[in-house]
């Protein structure tokens, strides 16, 4: 199945998150990631969602999508025309013989430490999914303590804006 990533202009409203993950759910398709947050505009939040659907049961969502009240604008992110990004926080088993490898290891993949223990290593790293991927399968033998990773965040490249877009729309009588 094909992943697509959708980013979706909604109301900062108590709520709409439920809504919208639950129109999903209903149809029974699997979320693989979910960011929210604010915009340039305090009234309007984004949300990012990536999901594996077929063509048609996509543009069947979408449309759904847009009849939730406080739903204001959705786009599909093509990967060529967008900036996508995740964030990685992992804590690896680290030892002062491990230690040098695991903070090379970081320095190749352009990650930060920001936590050093005894014990352990606590590494950053953002951007694509492959070079997350990527760092994960290199600190696996090290043993990995603790992952987390944020949802896709996304944002179209060039000068256009889809708030831009949406704002336009909004205003145009009816």
């Amino acid at each position: 199945m094909p992943q697509h990533t959708l980013s979706v202009l909604v109301e900062d409203k108590p709520g709409v998150l439920a809504r919208v993950a639950g129109l999903f759910s209903r149809r029974g398709f699997n979320i693989e990631s979910l960011a929210v947050g604010p915009t340039e505009l305090p009234e309007i939040s984004r949300i990012t969602i990536r999901v594996h659907v077929e063509g048609a049961a996509l543009e069947q969502v979408t449309k759904q999508l847009n009849k939730l009240v406080n739903v204001i604008k959705i786009v599909e992110l093509d990967p060529a025309a967008s900036v996508q990004r995740e964030i990685l926080l992992v804590k690896v088993r680290s030892d002062l013989e491990s230690r040098s490898h695991i903070l090379e290891t970081a320095q190749l993949f352009r990650a930060k430490v920001v936590d050093v223990s005894p014990e352990s290593v606590t590494i950053e790293a953002t951007g694509k999914v492959d070079k997350l991927q990527a760092l994960m399968k290199v600190l696996e033998p090290f043993g990995i303590k603790e992952l987390v990773k944020s949802g896709v965040v996304a944002v179209g490249r060039g000068p256009r804006s889809i708030s831009d877009r949406a704002l336009r729309a909004a205003d145009r009588p009816a």
